[in-house]
């Protein structure tokens, strides 16, 4: 299950490392904030979201594979934020 994570992880990288690369922005650091970002926010919202629901939903069920993939949606969510506001930053500088 942790597949869509890391391919997500990989993904991220990538998207902010064109983001950067597109708006001419320095782009080992926002590869770099893109994925401590994305990291961050994944393994808050499994120990705040995924683990204290997990023993309400039932095993092996669809319901149990979309709790257990919360935690991608949110830090991708996280990730659209921080990218908006490095564009955002950089634009203000110029």
């Amino acid at each position: 299950m942790l597949f869509l994570a890391k391919l997500f992880g990989i993904l991220t990288l990538i998207w902010f490392y064109m983001a950067a690369k597109n708006h001419g922005g320095p782009w080992l650091n926002w590869s770099i904030i893109g994925v401590i970002g994305y990291w961050l926010t994944w393994w808050l919202s499994k120990f705040l979201i995924v683990t204290p629901l997990a023993g309400v939903v039932p095993q092996h069920s669809v319901i149990e594979f979309l709790l257990t993939q919360s935690p991608v949606a949110c830090a991708v969510c996280a990730c659209f934020f921080i990218r908006k506001k490095l564009i955002a930053s950089l634009a203000a500088g110029q």
